[in-house]
């Protein structure tokens, strides 16, 4: 009996090192939100402003961002995941909440649409969107939402969908910079812009918050 019970609490043991490699292994999801940044930073410059750095943690799980009014802006949320390959969509669950009569528009001119679109972006970018740096950056254009308005939505974006690139590319006309991308994948997230451009960012005329409830690379 002795010998029996210790062999069960050797086979206890393992299986719990076991679980905790494999849990301490899994990405950054809306569980973590300190593992989440509020951005980009570009050449050391933050485009977002009137923001924390990191989201706000909620009770129960997920983050909260308040969003600021102008001249403050929210312009991209990502957090580290590393390679994409093998993976097959993203999905991400929010909420948004305002207040009576407060709206999310475009930072670019403040009128335009809000809009809020899946994002992930290869390692080595330097932010120019030229030559090869074009298919650095891709976004499920396919899957945007826009505008923002209150209540509970979701957005699925398979990645073998129509992802577009900084300019002209496409997943479906260069597929090789596309799978290139994946293999080397880096930051992975969403991004909010509307008028001049799909991350270049939004404001709220009034109190208003996003609240991200889970987020997952499956």
């Amino acid at each position: 009996m002795i010998l029996r019970t210790a062999i069960l609490a050797v086979f206890a043991a393992l299986a719990a090192c076991g679980n905790g490699a494999e849990a301490s292994a899994q990405p950054a999801t809306a569980s973590n939100p300190e593992a989440w940044v509020i951005g980009p930073f570009v050449r050391g410059r933050n485009y977002s402003r009137g923001v924390p750095l990191h989201p706000t943690p909620r009770r129960g799980g997920g983050f909260q961002i308040d969003l600021p009014r102008a001249p403050g802006s929210v312009h991209a949320v990502t957090f580290r995941h590393g390679p994409l390959a093998g993976k097959r969509r993203i999905v991400m669950r929010y909420r948004v909440e305002a207040a009576r009569g407060a709206g999310l528009v475009a930072a670019s001119d403040g009128r335009s649409p809000s809009m809020i679109t899946l994002y992930f972006q290869r390692a080595g970018d330097n932010w120019s969107g030229r030559g090869r740096f074009e298919t650095y950056r891709w976004y499920a254009t396919f899957a945007t939402q826009t505008p923002l308005t209150p209540g509970d939505h979701v957005m699925v974006a398979p990645l073998d969908g129509a992802w577009t690139a900084v300019e002209t590319s496409k997943a479906t006309t260069n597929p090789a910079a596309f799978r290139a991308a994946l293999a080397n994948a880096d930051q992975v997230g969403f991004v909010l812009g509307g008028g001049d451009g799909f991350g270049h960012g939004i404001v709220a005329t009034g109190p208003a918050r996003l609240i991200v409830t889970d987020f997952r690379v499956e």
